[in-house]
């Protein structure tokens, strides 16, 4: 089976983000063929995709990298996402389907139960499905590809949430959704606001587990302890 560059892009991204990649790291198409067993072709298309959404820099004699993200460049994106995600959440009140509520629905109550239960493995797929089919909602495939690329610069960036503020998200969630379903685009962008400065809050005080020590200085990644056992995304 040919294997295509996205699906080598999925899988190169996939790993610089769970940090098997750390930032600084080089990514030879050498490498990367013997990794993913697909010749040098696929692999170079996705090492420019991966380039041009910020994951990977080219250097002089060294080739493509996994950048390092200044910690400027990391308290961006937490600024950007309090921007883009209220006016998403705000465009799914006005513009989602009923297929798209209908799924929305069920993972927030899916996630409330695992969360209540205490089985947080399952929580990071259903927080990644929850806020895919949210930025669909929109009805913006520009926007909602903005808020995708979003979301997993700050997977790469920053820890999960703790696990106590988990129950806490799922409720959040649950609010917003309750509110798009009301078609109540002002609320549930009110409910967005506040979702997010919750939630950046938690992750500044946390500091950015993979960004450049200090100007030129080594890539730092510190240990993402919490991988696992938070909300699951942003």
């Amino acid at each position: 089976m040919r294997i295509s560059a996205h699906m080598v892009c999925t899988a190169v991204r996939d790993d610089i983000v769970s940090g098997f990649f750390p930032p600084g790291a080089r990514l030879t198409e050498e490498l990367l063929g013997r990794r993913y067993g697909v010749s040098r072709i696929p692999v170079r298309e996705a090492l420019r995709t991966l380039e041009s959404e910020g994951f990977v820099t080219t250097r002089r004699h060294a080739g493509a990298c996994v950048a390092e993200p200044t910690e400027q460049e990391a308290a961006d994106l937490l600024d950007v996402r309090a921007l883009l995600e209220p006016l998403g959440t705000a465009r799914a009140a006005r513009r989602r389907t009923e297929a798209q509520l209908g799924v929305l629905r069920g993972l927030v109550r899916l996630g409330q139960q695992r969360a209540e239960q205490g089985h947080l493995s399952d929580l990071r797929v259903l927080g990644d499905w929850y806020h895919d089919t949210l930025a669909r909602a929109s009805g913006s495939p520009t926007l909602a590809a903005l808020l995708t690329q979003l979301r997993r610069k700050i997977t790469w960036v920053y820890a999960a949430e703790p696990a106590v503020r988990v129950p806490d998200v799922w409720r959040e969630r649950g609010a917003i959704v309750d509110a798009i379903a009301r078609g109540d685009a002002e609320r549930a962008r009110a409910l967005a606001v506040s979702h997010v400065e919750r939630s950046v809050a938690v992750r500044r005080e946390q500091r950015p587990v993979a960004v450049r020590a200090s100007r030129g200085g080594a890539a730092v990644r510190r240990t993402k302890h919490s991988l696992n056992t938070g909300s699951g995304n942003p």
